[in-house]
């Protein structure tokens, strides 16, 4: 066992009290210990006599000068301090020499210091003094709740050294890491602090030390929130070099032996021995007792049940029979003898075998092979394709006869670290299933591993194809215990996510799952039958049984049937018809163009009906696998068209929900990341676990993650459980139903008289819970006024976004969501004429539901004629046509007069006879009609009016025209002459 060092003040001390004690008694060999001073700067230090109990005796051994610093002793010696000398360890003990080690956890061994802390500082109600690391005898195991679990060791090194220990690091519901400080408090570099998953069952780790003082740090938290139990972090074996030397040397534990003095380390005993501590030899049991390897005693064996045996069959012999057999569990530990006891049961009659797998063929030795490439089978013969086809590689396995190649059956112990089984699942004809284990606390695993995937050539991989391979298998639990069934997948068999997990008995029933990755490579179904340890078997007729497993798109597969290339043209040496992309081919192999816009879906039945619409709003891309959006839309309304442009939210975004907590207090939230939408070449919504060496993410529109607030590995937060909840798009519109998805307006109440605009989006991947999929809406709402480009809400009502787990509802009120503004969104404002000047100015139309698109016009200035230069012209202009009215009223009067006088002359030269005017003197009708009235008035005209008359009478000749007289004129003239006479 290591012994500190003191200072060489402490001698010094130590002879002054050595004075004071005459009186005690003398100091036996047993009284005392010695230990070294510290080194000075010659590297030389004392070798001291120190009491194991103070004041109870006298006369200790004088200082001696002691070994140079440098001194060590190797592997299975100790340093004899008495005599200052390396000795060898006797049998049955062991040292390392340079170094200490820690292999047994009765309890928490010397100098190791644990403790638990609360990861929530702002919750100080959870209580986290207990969650601690706990000694299990052969292991230390970690805490398994939400505190922060911490486990430190202190040692002081003389020259350089390395720690190394096992670990068993079974999932990623719950992180681990292991760090060094020194004694400035300072982390060594080290290549990684963050632990990976165990590879096998106990994984090894080594970290070199530096000389000094070095604290070792192993610390633990659960991150998980889907409230079911994590295994616990477990180390054993924790070994440090660099401390020059050990004092004493350790007994081996019980289990274990050392034959030979000098050994390093103790070797555990085999299978039917046990030991004692420091045991040199291991012992055989006695008859009628049994022990495991690396048992310290022997137990009875207890009679042999119906648990300590399974059935298989055998492999198909040559002559394609096939036998049903029982086997005894091993190792056997029951007894045929005891009293009570069964028997193995005889084996069945021979069979004949089943057919082969899909893919395969019967070879004439009766085993089964795969067919060439190119070929089918349904389990008998192998088929060529035919044209226009291509072969649906994968693996399909609905017989067990034998367990396939790629597939491997293990326990695990998790209390021991491992079983003593060498298979959990056997064949069983029809079906695989569980067989009885050691304990009803083992991992009963069945694991299928998976070169990678490779779509067919008919299925062109690009942005919008999530499904690069799909696992589907039927199963079957049947328990009187609280067993688990789970199904994982990730990189191998210990690197893998829980996928899903079903409790208790579960009828025959079928699971999908979609994998969207090449690096989901190994698949896991474990069964445990209980998590109530015990060291009887109480459940082994609890049982899982899996009849069928089908993954499709597997490198190296075989097909089982050939699909029609109905979606690209085939590359070079494709069995395929080539057909131009959007095409489909016909029952006689003729390609065929999809209707208009629509796509093809590798999921829908061959031929025309392998077409499919797109949904509102949407175009097919360039491949006619899927629809976009190009982030604009016209929507019509009542109003007129409004146009909209989503080009400023189709980057990438995300949403916290709000904070949660677990049972213990541990916070967590949902972390949503979208994108909406976008052209060719988008930028997808990625979801990532940042916490286990697998990376696992996903990408679509919208996903989903758990994040959990954190310090640990130096980062602000862990993101783990990433799920797509839609990566293909429907289609937008403002409709509030569109293909069975429903956004229901109560969702997001709203007052505005602008409709929402939805983008609807679906998932292809089941769960156990949405055997449909899962589907998103994202409801854009205008609000010109936002400016947070990412204000983004959940329903009031559903605080995780769903209110049933499988559709998710989110509403974006943005200013981009408005539509974009036109003329019908502003009018104009005109002002008075100021001083010549009049203003045009153009306002919005409130209240204002638009967002860019055309901007306001500038404000007109246009010149304008005052109300004073209206009035004068109105002034003028009547004055004017007052002046012009009086003269026309006076020339028309004066025309009404002159034919009043000509029709009074007219009825007195009638002669009073009624109805007869007088005879012309002659039919000559002159110009100037008049000109004799005008003649006869010449005297009572005004001047100007007779100035007007006179070039009337005068003719074009220059002579005066004489007017002609009428007959009854003349004749009155002459009377008038005959009177005057």
């Amino acid at each position: 066992m290591q012994r500190g060092l003191i200072h060489l003040s402490h001698f010094f001390l130590w002879l002054l009290i050595g004075q004071s004690s005459a009186e005690l008694p003398m100091c036996k060999e047993s009284d005392y210990h010695f230990e070294y001073t510290e080194c000075d700067v010659l590297g030389s230090r004392w070798r001291v006599a120190i009491p194991n109990k103070a004041d109870t005796c006298t006369g200790l051994p004088d200082p001696v000068k002691g070994t140079q610093c440098t001194f060590s002793c190797s592997e299975g010696e100790f340093l004899d301090m008495q005599k200052q000398q390396c000795q060898k360890c006797a049998a049955g003990t062991y040292s390392l020499g340079t170094g200490v080690a820690f292999d047994e956890w009765d309890s928490l061994p010397s100098g190791f210091v644990t403790h638990g802390v609360n990861t929530n500082n702002d919750d100080v109600r959870t209580d986290c003094s207990n969650s601690t690391w706990t000694p299990k005898g052969d292991h230390i195991a970690s805490n398994t709740n939400e505190c922060t679990s911490t486990l430190s060791y202190a040692v002081s090194l003389k020259k350089p050294g390395v720690v190394s220990f096992e670990y068993f690091y079974p999932e990623n519901g719950i992180y681990f890491e292991f760090y060094v400080q020194n004694d400035q408090c300072q982390s060594t570099e080290t290549a990684s602090r963050w632990m990976k998953i165990s590879e096998n069952k106990w994984s090894k780790y080594a970290v070199e030390l530096s000389t000094g003082n070095n604290v070792l740090y192993w610390r633990t938290i659960t991150y998980t929130v889907q409230g079911s139990a994590v295994k616990p972090v477990m180390l054993r074996n924790i070994g440090i070099s660099g401390v020059a030397y050990t004092s004493e040397c350790f007994h081996c534990k019980p289990g274990t032996h050392s034959a030979k003095p000098g050994s390093a380390r103790c070797t555990p005993c085999p299978a039917g021995t046990y030991s004692n501590k420091g045991a040199t030899v291991c012992h055989e049991c006695e008859r009628g007792k049994y022990a495991e390897a690396g048992s310290g005693s022997c137990k009875p064996r207890p009679a042999c049940t119906n648990s300590d045996y399974f059935y298989t069959h055998t492999p198909c012999d040559s002559k394609g029979k096939t036998q049903l057999m029982y086997k005894w569990n091993e190792p056997k530990i029951c007894s045929e003898t005891v009293k009570g006891a069964v028997r193995l049961p005889a084996s069945g009659n021979k069979q004949t075998c089943p057919p082969c797998n899909p893919g395969f063929f019967v070879t004439n030795s009766s085993s089964c092979e795969p067919c060439d490439k190119g070929f089918y089978s349904n389990g008998t013969a192998c088929t060529k394709c035919p044209a226009g086809t291509e072969p649906e590689v994968g693996f399909e396995y609905k017989w067990w006869n034998t367990m396939p190649k790629n597939m491997q059956s293990t326990a695990f112990r998790r209390e021991f670290g491992n079983s003593e089984h060498s298979t959990a699942w056997e064949v069983a004809g029809e079906y695989v299933y569980t067989i009885p284990g050691d304990r009803d606390t083992d991992y009963m695993m069945l694991t299928l591993s998976v070169p990678g995937y490779r779509l067919p050539q008919s299925m062109v991989r690009d942005s919008e194809t999530t499904e690069m391979s799909k696992i589907t298998f039927v199963f079957e639990t049947r328990c009187t215990a609280d067993c688990k069934f789970y199904f994982l997948a990730g990189y191998n068999q210990w690197n893998n996510d829980v996928v899903e997990h079903w409790t208790g008995s579960n009828s025959k029933q079928s699971y999908s799952y979609v994998i969207q990755s090449n690096s989901t490579a190994s698949f896991t179904w474990t069964f445990q039958r209980t998590e109530e340890f015990s060291v009887e078997r109480k459940y082994s007729t609890d049982v899982a049984k899996i009849y069928s497993i089908h993954i499709t798109n597997v490198i190296g597969g075989v097909a089982s049937h050939c699909r029609h290339c109905a979606l690209s043209s085939a590359k070079a040496g494709s069995t395929c018809v080539p057909c131009p992309a959007g095409h489909y081919i016909t029952g006689t192999g003729v390609c065929k163009s999809c209707p208009p816009n629509t796509f093809i879906r590798a999921d829908q039945p061959v031929g025309e009906a392998a077409c499919v619409q797109c949904g509102p709003n949407t175009e097919r891309n360039k491949a006619h696998t899927a629809c976009l959006s190009d982030c604009t839309l016209d929507v019509q309304t009542k109003g007129g068209v409004l146009h909209y442009d989503f080009t400023p939210l189709a980057n990438v975004t995300g949403l916290h929900g709000s904070p949660r907590f677990t049972s213990r207090g541990l916070k967590y939230f949902q972390r949503f990341n979208f994108g909406l939408c976008g052209k060719e070449g988008r930028v997808p919504a990625t979801c990532v676990d940042n916490v286990t060496e697998s990376g696992k993410e996903v990408k679509g529109y919208v996903c989903q993650s758990t994040v959990v607030p954190s310090d640990i590995r130096s980062q602000t937060v862990v993101s783990s459980q990433p799920f797509i909840i839609g990566d293909t798009l429907i289609g937008v519109t403002t409709e509030t139903t569109l293909s069975s998805i429903s956004s229901p307006n109560q969702l997001f109440p709203s007052a505005s008289g602008l409709p929402d605009v939805i983008f609807y989006y679906k998932s292809s991947e089941t769960t156990q819970a949405c055997k449909q999929g899962r589907s998103a809406t994202i409801r854009l709402r205008c609000d010109p006024t936002a400016t947070a480009k990412d204000l983004i809400t959940l329903p009031s009502n559903c605080s995780e976004g769903t209110c049933d787990g499988c559709t998710f509802h989110f509403l974006w009120v943005n200013q981009h969501a408005c539509p974009l503004c036109t003329k019908n969104h502003y009018r104009e404002i005109v002002s008075a004429c100021i001083q010549g000047i009049q203003r045009t100015t153009y306002v919005w139309q409130q209240p204002l539901q638009c967002h860019g698109g055309e901007s306001l016009p500038a404000q007109k200035v246009n010149a304008c004629v005052t109300l004073d230069f209206w009035l004068k012209l109105g002034v003028s202009t009547g004055t004017i046509a007052a002046v012009l009215l009086i003269s026309l009223s006076c020339y028309f009067w004066k025309k009404t007069r002159k034919l009043e006088y000509k029709y009074s002359k007219l009825m007195m030269n009638s002669g009073g006879k009624e109805c007869e005017l007088p005879t012309a003197d002659s039919c000559a009708i002159m110009e100037g009609e008049d000109a004799e009235d005008d003649v006869m008035f010449l005297t009572k005209k005004s001047f100007f009016s007779k100035m007007k008359s006179f070039p009337r009478e005068r003719t074009s000749d220059g002579f005066d025209s004489v007017p002609l007289k009428s007959s009854s004129s003349h004749q009155q003239r002459e009377e008038e002459d005959s009177d005057d006479a």
